[in-house]
């Protein structure tokens, strides 16, 4: 399900890399302003042709991305952002990634959340922000059952 105020975030985050207003951006993927407007606000949710036409219009978003904030955006290139982008608009769209690799990869390899990223070359672990703590760990078994961890503190 999709979390409308993540989304609208990261809607506003597109109309600031395009260096768009809502009523420019709404005209550009044709949808009428007045929805675009209700969908700013979050009395509406978005439809899936609104999506559709998001990612027809502009193809490096990424359909994880703009859905769930999983994945990059641009889809392209994570370097791109800092060239066509100013260090604020660059730094938010880093924040709403949440993982490094692909939500459906095989069950083999281990998507490992951004602020647990370790540097490979000194063997220490890298906290991209100190304040954030584990608050649950939950492991799910192929039986469908599931424990959940709480960290002592």
């Amino acid at each position: 399900m999709v979390n409308i105020e993540d989304f609208i975030k990261r809607l506003e985050l597109l109309l600031d890399y395009y260096s768009l207003n809502a009523s420019s951006f709404a005209d550009k993927i044709g949808v009428q302003r007045s929805s675009l407007s209700h969908l700013l606000s979050g009395r509406n949710k978005p439809s899936l042709d609104f999506i559709l036409k998001i990612l027809e219009v502009y193809p490096e978003v990424d359909l994880y991305w703009i859905l769930n904030g999983k994945g990059t955006f641009p889809a392209s290139d994570k370097k791109q952002i800092s060239s066509t982008l100013n260090e604020d608009v660059a730094k938010k769209i880093e924040e709403t990634t949440l993982f490094t690799t692909d939500l459906f990869a095989s069950d083999k390899e281990v998507i490992t959340p951004k602020s647990e990223i370790k540097d490979t070359t000194s063997n220490t672990s890298i906290a991209t922000d100190p304040e954030v703590q584990i608050d649950k760990i939950v492991v799910f078994y192929t039986d469908g059952s599931f424990k959940s961890y709480h960290p002592k503190l």
